[in-house]
């Protein structure tokens, strides 16, 4: 077994804004653990957020990742793998992911047969409406005409409203609003109010991080619920939120893969709290790695592969606004479709 990586570029169909930045294209990385005939796959895709980078990821990788003598055991190579990856958590993904997938290769079965998952009937993805030009708003609500939820990027200075009013004219299709640490207190109460009387099911992240006082005055009278994704890294934050927030929202590449997101998922559940799991950008490895999941949890939003225009791989389908797995998947269920230098 050896390890292998590789960066690319994925290329979004609109600029993708939110209350903090705007992109045009992401920058991340494939990892791959190479054994003989298998390749199990993973996909880093590092956020600034969490002072996470592709030249910090790269300066980890080329120093050299050791492989334990023996790799019959999942478990065993991920336990000699991660101390290495500096805590880097979308670093942990791609390698976390990549042994699942090495694994259920080696196993020949499914990982979410392997993890014993029912993935029959998995839920439906919301689709992501950014903060952009507002004169691409039609063209996007185009886009989203598939998806029977809608997840809106609010937490701009002024176009909160418009942007919801402009939907509205279009569509009455569930919104779930994501203001992404972009609001103060007195214009969360307010929204909370408007929100409730436009199908909207909740309201993510209505505050920075470190503003949890004022997510608790506003969970007080808030009539819709409030899900974290900021204040929600890895299980260690669950307890700390609980009875603040209603929900959290598990991103792989914010908790260092599928291990640890299995225990936000068992931890979160016993707190009788809500569970969203979501995404970064990324292409299709990143999703069906957190489509394994899918079936535990009460919301998905796994969009990221949707809303690029040059995604090498395919993993999971979405059928009419529901993800799909199929029944004959191996590991993973990952197949490369567009040859590119370096990818496997």
């Amino acid at each position: 077994m050896n390890i292998k990586f590789s960066t690319y570029r994925i290329k979004l169909h609109h600029s993708f804004g939110i209350s903090r930045s705007s992109y045009d294209y992401y920058d991340i990385l494939y990892f791959y653990l190479v054994d003989g005939d298998i390749i199990g796959r993973g996909e880093a895709a590092p956020s600034k957020r969490y002072n996470e980078s592709i030249d910090k990821i790269l300066s980890i990788l080329r120093k050299g990742i050791s492989l334990p003598e023996e790799y019959t055991k999942r478990n065993e190579i991920w336990a000699h793998i991660k101390p290495q990856l500096m805590g880097v958590s979308s670093l942990e993904a791609a390698a976390n992911m990549a042994i699942w997938d090495w694994y259920g290769q080696k196993e020949n079965k499914a990982v979410y047969d392997i993890l014993e998952f029912d993935v029959r009937t998995l839920p439906k993805t919301s689709y992501t409406i950014a903060i952009g030009d507002m004169k691409e708003l039609d063209e996007k609500i185009e886009l989203s005409l598939p998806y029977s939820i809608l997840k809106v990027k609010l937490g701009t200075p002024k176009d909160d409203k418009e942007i919801i009013r402009q939907i509205r004219l279009k569509t009455d299709k569930l919104i779930r609003v994501d203001a992404n640490e972009g609001w103060a207190l007195d214009t969360a109460k307010e929204m909370s109010y408007w929100l409730a009387e436009r199908n909207v099911e909740f309201i993510e992240q209505p505050f920075p991080a470190d503003r949890l006082n004022d997510t608790a005055l506003l969970r007080e009278i808030s009539p819709l619920p409030l899900y974290a994704d900021e204040n929600s890294i890895d299980s260690a934050d669950i307890s700390k939120i609980a009875g603040v927030f209603d929900g959290i929202n598990i991103k792989l590449m914010k908790c260092g893969g599928i291990d640890e997101a299995l225990v936000m998922i068992k931890i979160a559940k016993r707190l009788n709290m809500k569970i969203m799991l979501g995404c970064m950008i990324e292409s299709s490895v990143g999703i069906t790695a957190a489509a394994q999941l899918a079936s535990e949890v009460d919301a998905v939003d796994l969009d990221g592969n949707l809303l690029i225009n040059n995604d090498p791989y395919k993993g999971v389908e979405v059928i009419d606004g529901r993800l799909k797995l199929s029944s004959k998947n191996i590991g993973m269920g990952l197949s490369l479709v567009n040859q590119r230098k370096g990818l496997l």
